[in-house]
C-alpha cells in the first residue's frame, strides 16, 4: 500500500452506502468493539471510501482469518460487501510497513484515531486525509520534533478536510494577513483583526505571523508556536462540542502520577 506524504489529492469522490462489494482497499484500523459473542464491529480509515464501519464475523474465534489483523493502526487491504452503513468484512490482509509504536508515540496515535472517530463521518471520502494520517503514523516514531510536527499537520489537515478550518490567508473583510497584527479566529464567523489581547494566549487570538504559517502549512513554525498549537486545540475543542477526548484525560492522569 502506498501512503507517501504529498501524494496528489484528486477531487473528492462521493460514494453511497449502496456499494455492494469493494476489494483490496488500502485501510488502517481505527477502533473495534465486540459484537455478539464472537464478532467485532471495526471502524477503518480507507483511501477511497473514508471511514467505514465493518462487521468482522467470528473475529474472536481462535481460528478466525481476522485473528491478529484488526488491532488499532494496523495497515491492511480490506475487502467488504453489503449495502447497509455497516458492511460485512470479507477479507483483511496485513500489508505492513509501520514501525511498532510505544509510550508517547502510542498515545499520540490513539489521539489521531480518536479525532477521526469523533469528527469524521462514515462514508465521506477524504483521500488527502488518508495520506496525512499514514504520514503522521510513520513520523510518530522519528523523535519528539517530528512527532509534534506530524500531530499539528494532521490537526490542520483534518479541520480543512471536514470543512471547518477558517481561511488563514485573509481576514473577514478580504484584507491580507499582516504578520505584525493580531487576529481573532472565530470558528463560526471567520477571522477579524483585533487590538493586541490583554492576555497572551487569549482564546482564538493569534499573531498574523502565526496565521501565515498555518496558511502555508509550515509545520516546523506551527509546532514551535504556542499560539498555533493553542489555536488548533481550541478549534478542535469547539467542534467536539465541549466533549473531552479520552486521550487527553489519560495523558492528564499520567502526569499526576
Amino acid at each position: 500500500m502506498s501512503a507517501e506524504p504529498g501524494a496528489p489529492a484528486p477531487a473528492r469522490r462521493q460514494r453511497r452506502f449502496s456499494e455492494s462489494r469493494v476489494d483490496q482497499q488500502p485501510a488502517f484500523v481505527l477502533h473495534s468493539y465486540p459484537w455478539r459473542e464472537t464478532s467485532l464491529i471495526v471502524d477503518v480509515l480507507t483511501r477511497d471510501h473514508g471511514r467505514v464501519g465493518l462487521v468482522a464475523r467470528g473475529a474472536k474465534r481462535p481460528t478466525s482469518q481476522f485473528r491478529g489483523l484488526l488491532a488499532p493502526f494496523a495497515p491492511i487491504a480490506a475487502s467488504w460487501s453489503g449495502r447497509a452503513e455497516i458492511k460485512s468484512l470479507v477479507r483483511a490482509e496485513w500489508v505492513g510497513g509501520l514501525a511498532p509504536l510505544r509510550g508517547d508515540e502510542l498515545l499520540s496515535a490513539f489521539y489521531l484515531n480518536e479525532l477521526l472517530m469523533r469528527l469524521l463521518a462514515r462514508g465521506d471520502p477524504h483521500e488527502a486525509l488518508f495520506f496525512s494520517y499514514a504520514h503522521a503514523l510513520r513520523a510518530l516514531s522519528l523523535g519528539a520534533a517530528q512527532r509534534e510536527q506530524s500531530l499539528r499537520g494532521f490537526e490542520l489537515d483534518l479541520l480543512r478536510e471536514i470543512g471547518v478550518a477558517p481561511s488563514f490567508e485573509t481576514s473577514g473583510d478580504g484584507a491580507p494577513i499582516d504578520s505584525d497584527a493580531w487576529y481573532r479566529v472565530d470558528p463560526e464567523h471567520g477571522v477579524r483583526c483585533v487590538a493586541a489581547p490583554a492576555v497572551r494566549g487569549a482564546e482564538y487570538c493569534v499573531r498574523g505571523q502565526t496565521m501565515q504559517a498555518l496558511a502555508r502549512r509550515d509545520l516546523a513554525a506551527i509546532a514551535e508556536s504556542n499560539d498555533a498549537c493553542a489555536l488548533l486545540r481550541q478549534l478542535i475543542g469547539y467542534h467536539l462540542r465541549g466533549r473531552p477526548l479520552n486521550t487527553h484525560r489519560i495523558v492528564s492522569d499520567l502526569r499526576k502520577l
